[in-house]
């Protein structure tokens, strides 16, 4: 959807592909063209050959569209026009008393379907075992590029931007305490919200209307561990066997699951298969592996062979890789590695109050020591033993729990804030 010029918030119309989009992506889908068999017996060559042929008859005979299609109906849908760009969002508002705003960021290979499960949980607190005094109003932008977000036609939209384009968003909605939380992008888009540069000289203040943000992808490495890891350097001396363990999953993921985004950061617009081939872009996406350097829980689910208890299935992957197909989005929502100019798992300088999640199967664990540096205003900080990179999918309960006690405190305050100033 392009601009027109109005900044106003308008209803975002119902969702309703058109069959014929729906035929031709299962048309697609059954005219794939097969590579051979990888040649080893794991997953080092990238996506096995049955996993995606075992997908493939699910999404061109089993997979229903319209299911996820009516869930995103059932929703408030809106899309107002931010520095040229129309946002899609959706909004859902408690009706809890005292219910405080959150906008919940998404990333890459994510979508606002990535967190739907997390919209009950927090703005009905009492029906899933928490206090009413818990409830956030929500609000869940698409990315510029992704999902019904109009696609930018010029280059800027880094997160830096985008984070400043929430902050604005929230404004517009009127929102003058709000928090934030984010996973993967949404993670550096968060950090960057509350000011983060990652160099000292550039930090900025965060927003007076943010009072805090939570993270389930911290930013807490060291710089300088960060382009050793990089470059495959072996662990410096002085660290805790806490700290050594992150180390080692950096440099197993940077060895063996990076390639994807250097690809993206460097020639996005090369990518044609994603805009072509449904297959390339699904498997594409599930290429994400872990920090021990094995397959990633969305590719574990699709395998059959979860270890640990997971609420991600298989209609939700396809429900989020459809969104990429049917929105066109895979290319332009690559262009945002090409665009950016953070760390992505480094400090950033956040200085505001932050609540940090890390679960088993992220691509690294975040060790207290760092996260505490990384932010000197940790007031939260939880490790659990199942869940990992897509956290709101996966485990939406964990996650819930850990917004709703980061902003325990942090809420109390900014509304005898609101109260006094009135």
């Amino acid at each position: 959807m392009a601009s027109d010029g109005n900044t106003d918030v308008r209803p975002f119309p119902p969702v309703n592909v058109p069959e014929e989009q729906l035929e031709d992506l299962r048309s697609r889908i059954k005219a794939t063209r097969w590579p051979e068999r990888e040649t080893v017996a794991d997953d080092s060559q990238g996506v096995p050959l049955a996993v995606m042929q075992d997908l493939a008859r699910y999404w061109a005979a089993g997979y229903d569209w319209r299911k996820c299609e009516a869930r995103l109906n059932a929703l408030p849908n809106f899309v107002t026009e931010i520095d040229g760009i129309d946002i899609h969002f959706i909004h859902v508002r408690s009706e809890h008393e005292d219910a405080f705003p959150i906008v919940i960021c998404h990333g890459w290979p994510g979508s606002i379907v990535e967190q739907l499960k997390l919209i009950g949980r927090l703005t009905d607190p009492t029906a899933h075992g928490a206090s009413a005094s818990d409830a956030f109003h929500v609000v869940i932008p698409s990315m510029p590029g992704y999902g019904f977000s109009a696609k930018p036609t010029g280059t800027g939209w880094d997160p830096v931007h985008i984070a400043k384009a929430y902050v604005k968003l929230m404004r517009r909605l009127g929102y003058s305490r709000f928090g934030a939380e984010g996973g993967d992008w949404g993670a550096v888009v968060v950090d960057a919200m509350a000011g983060g540069r990652g160099d000292p000289a550039a930090n900025e203040p965060a927003p007076p209307e943010l009072v805090g943000i939570h993270t389930n992808m911290p930013g807490v490495i060291p710089p300088e561990l960060f382009g050793a890891a990089f470059v495959g350097t072996p662990a410096p001396s002085g660290l805790s066997d806490e700290e050594r363990s992150t180390y080692e999953q950096l440099l197993k993921f940077f060895a063996t699951h990076v390639a994807y985004g250097l690809i993206m950061g460097t020639r996005p617009q090369t990518l044609y298969g994603l805009a072509d081939s449904p297959i390339d872009l699904a498997a594409f996406m599930i290429d994400h592996g872990d920090g021990s350097g094995q397959p990633g829980l969305v590719q574990q689910v699709l395998e059959g062979r979860l270890q640990r208890p997971s609420d991600l299935t298989r209609d939700d992957i396809l429900d989020n890789i459809t969104l990429f197909w049917l929105t066109n989005t895979g290319v332009s929502s690559a262009r945002l590695y090409w665009e950016n100019k953070l760390t992505f798992f480094g400090a950033k300088g956040v200085s505001i109050p932050v609540g940090v999640s890390t679960f088993v199967d992220e691509i690294y664990h975040a060790p207290r020591s760092w996260a505490e540096q990384a932010y000197p205003k940790l007031v939260s900080y939880n490790q659990h033993d199942r869940g990992g990179h897509f956290a709101a999918w996966e485990q939406p309960d964990l996650l819930s729990q850990d917004v709703r006690a980061t902003f325990k405190s942090l809420r109390a305050a900014a509304m005898g804030e609101e109260r006094a100033a009135a």
